[in-house]
């Protein structure tokens, strides 16, 4: 467990909800765990450890919690998520079984090929399941809003934002429509894979939405910090073949789109989380030209 404070007004409401779900049961202890916005605990009661998720600061503008019930009850339904025991989609609370021997999955981790291959299986799985969860994940249509939040904090974006946003729509023009949409979880960060000995997790589906299935696996490569040849393996890993020129552009791409979203959602946070975000969007924001480059080489080859 991380070395986070627990807040007094989070353990109120911990206690009412075991007092509310777990009958005759008592907590025997409280300890925080991570997470960038959201105020996650590990809460021990009589009989087994369960993780309680309350909503951060602001979520509320970004979340609608409605449709994350939606994904997570289709995650736990094709078991590749803790089973569920509540979830509020009015205040966004979440109770889920905490995952026993586990280990939450770094970069570093998380390139094994081992742990690469159970989690091109999950999102094998997710992809072609063949629900449509009828949650939206407009990537374009949630960087506008985005931008609005943006201005209306008064949060500065790039001196080039506009020539790079016009870039990377028009990349998006060229590309739309050439690939089905099904249900993805779209922030699968290293932090959200929990491996077991026997088997690997993916948890937290606030942005989860029916999307192209390549997103998430640039995700995963980008939050790893892969080198070209181990995203290639991955790629393949997940396709079950070696990825020819228009699936390396389509990967590509994806990159180039979550960097562009998860740049402005790290502008969005910047008045509640400070310097931390601001750091976090311009990272995002220099490897997504850097990734304009690589996709340009390709169209030119």
């Amino acid at each position: 467990m991380e070395n986070r404070p627990v807040l007094k007004e989070d353990l109120n409401v911990i206690e009412s909800l075991v007092n509310k779900y777990f009958e005759g049961q008592s907590v025997r202890g409280v300890d925080r765990m991570g997470g960038m916005t959201n105020h996650t605990y590990c809460v021990e009661l009589s009989s087994k450890r369960y993780v309680f998720r309350i909503p951060g600061e602001g979520t509320e503008k970004m979340i609608n919690r409605s449709d994350e019930k939606t994904s997570t009850k289709l995650a736990c339904q094709i078991d590749i998520d803790a089973p569920l025991i509540m979830f509020d989609e009015n205040t966004g609370i979440k109770i889920a079984e905490y995952i026993e021997d586990s280990e939450t999955m770094s970069p570093e981790t998380l390139r094994h090929p081992d742990n690469l291959k159970l989690a091109a299986e999950i999102l094998k799985a997710l992809h072609s399941c063949g629900t449509d969860t009828k949650v939206s994940f407009d990537v374009f249509g949630m960087s506008e809003e985005y931008e609005q939040i943006i201005r209306l904090h008064n949060v500065p974006l790039f001196d080039d934002y506009e020539n790079v946003r016009e870039r990377v729509f028009d990349i998006r023009r060229k590309l739309q429509g050439r690939h089905p949409l099904v249900p993805c979880h779209n922030d699968p960060l290293c932090e959200n894979w929990i491996r077991t000995k026997e088997r690997m997790y993916l948890i937290d589906w606030e942005y989860a939405g029916m999307n192209e299935g390549m997103w998430d696996v640039a995700d995963v490569a980008i939050e790893a910090h892969m080198d070209e040849k181990t995203a290639e393996l991955f790629l393949e890993m997940y396709l079950g073949h070696k990825a020819d020129r228009e699936e390396k552009m389509n990967f590509i791409a994806n990159e180039i789109y979550l960097d562009f979203l998860w740049t402005l959602w790290g502008k969005t946070r910047v008045p509640f989380d400070g310097d931390a975000m601001e750091k976090y969007a311009e990272e995002r924001y220099q490897r997504l030209k850097e990734n304009m480059k690589k996709f340009d080489g390709y169209c030119n080859s």
